[in-house]
């Protein structure tokens, strides 16, 4: 009768190694499943390979093998994105709601990670839950994968006995996070296309069109007016060097200037961008951005109403957890993107360590509408903050949707206005000349 070498888990998530006597595969899971053990690697030994090392082979193949296989040659540049960290915690929640050992789920998970920094993570994870630490404390040692919210929620679950309703919540929690984000992105990329695409084509004019009528105004020697002089002005800096390449006859326009001014155009986002970045880093320049995104006209709405979905529902989600209210807060605080709103929450966390109420803070800092302090003095007094928290983000997910339409249904006129206003500009500086001159003809 063949002998198996198998590896398993006990009830306890402990990994254990054995050799039983089975008459086939399947008689040998049987028995080892009759022993209390959740098997994990099972292979009939081999005489010729000796047991230590068809043992070897077969745990290599389960999770140890792809731990040294994937690890040292994966380089890792940033963090986990959301969309596959809001896979893994649906799929980790699916596997503990099925009874499965929490070690048993990180090895399955493991494998079906393709390499990078996720499975490399989840790799460590393992080793260290392997080793007696808890869910928690492994997933805290990689916060580039798991951040404080992420591992205060796991913490929670562990020590109330309900990890596998804590991750469904953190998975519904990410999942509508990242519904919301997809939402405004995708609402912004016809406005970004049309006003791309109209960029393109005014340069084009004022580099490749406007330069022949140049060559016109040249040759009949004309005066010209205020506008058109603007407008060739501008074409000139524009092409610069360029203008030369793309047929212009002296070769006047690169005199005096060696770089285009199209490419201090197409520069100077980018100039702007990591600019704004720098000063975002420091305090008073963090400070000064969160505040104005929070005042600019028609985005600033915008901004309030994700920023408040956000906050609540991250609180809501952590407090409904059953997340003590001052750690809540904090972790809220530093999670929230704009620094006006996290400036808040630390109030309303020194409000309630002095025993004070919630919404008082939240009032006084006048960055909610009274409907929001409202929902939560009401949740206060009935002791359900947390789902008026989370009935509030709800609200405003609604609203978030509605503000990103509305945005979208102003920016198509304006951009038609502001387009139509550039061109019809451009031909009104060509043609008036050619009026001039027509008059003096005749």
């Amino acid at each position: 009768m063949p002998t198996y070498q198998f590896e398993a888990l006990n009830d306890a998530g402990k990994p254990q190694k054995g050799t039983i006597t089975a008459a086939n595969n399947e008689e040998a899971l049987a028995r080892i499943k009759s022993q209390g053990f959740f098997p994990t690697s099972i292979r009939e030994q081999k005489a010729k390979k000796g047991g230590g090392g068809g043992g070897g082979g077969g745990g290599g193949k389960g999770a140890s093998g792809n731990k040294k296989k994937s690890g040292g040659i994966t380089i890792n540049i940033g963090g986990v994105s959301k969309k596959h960290l809001t896979l893994f915690t649906r799929q980790l929640s699916t596997l503990q709601d099925a009874g499965l050992p929490i070690l048993r789920s990180l090895s399955i998970l493991e494998q079906q990670q393709k390499p990078g920094l996720l499975k490399n993570t989840l790799e460590k994870v393992h080793e260290d839950v392997s080793s007696g630490a808890s869910l928690s404390d492994a997933f805290a040692k990689n916060p580039k994968a798991f951040d404080i919210l992420y591992t205060k929620m796991i913490a929670a679950g562990e020590v109330g006995g309900v990890l596998d309703l804590i991750l469904a919540r953190l998975a519904e929690f990410l999942e509508k996070a990242a519904r919301l984000k997809a939402r405004i992105i995708s609402a912004m990329i016809y406005p970004s296309a049309v006003i791309s695409v109209a960029a393109i084509i005014v340069l084009g004019i004022m580099i490749l069109i406007v330069p022949k009528f140049i060559e016109i105004f040249d040759d009949f020697d004309t005066d010209m007016p205020a506008l058109t002089i603007w407008l060739i002005n501008m074409s000139k800096w524009l092409g610069g060097s360029l203008l030369g390449v793309l047929g212009a006859k002296d070769g006047t326009y690169n005199e005096d200037q060696l770089i285009p001014g199209i490419i201090w155009v197409l520069l100077s986002p980018v100039f702007i961008f990591f600019a704004i970045k720098m000063l975002r880093k420091t305090g008073p320049g963090k400070g000064f951005f969160d505040r104005l995104t929070l005042y600019v006209p028609v985005l600033g709405g915008l901004v309030r109403k994700a920023t408040i979905a956000k906050f609540t529902r991250t609180l809501g989600t952590l407090v409904n957890a059953g997340v003590p209210i001052l750690d809540a807060v904090t972790i809220t605080s530093e999670t929230t993107a704009n620094g006006v709103y996290a400036n808040a929450l630390m109030s309303v966390h020194d409000s309630i360590r002095q025993g004070d109420s919630f919404a008082e803070p939240l009032r006084k800092a006048k960055v909610c509408d009274p409907l929001v302090v409202n929902m939560i003095d009401v949740g206060e007094e009935t002791g359900d903050l947390d789902k008026m928290l989370l009935k509030i983000a709800d609200n405003y997910d609604e609203e978030v949707d509605v503000a990103v339409a509305g945005l979208v249904s102003l920016l198509e006129p304006i951009m038609v206005v502001v387009l139509g206003g550039i061109v019809g500009a451009i031909v009104i500086a060509l043609f008036l000349p050619l009026v001039k001159l027509m008059q003096s003809v005749m």
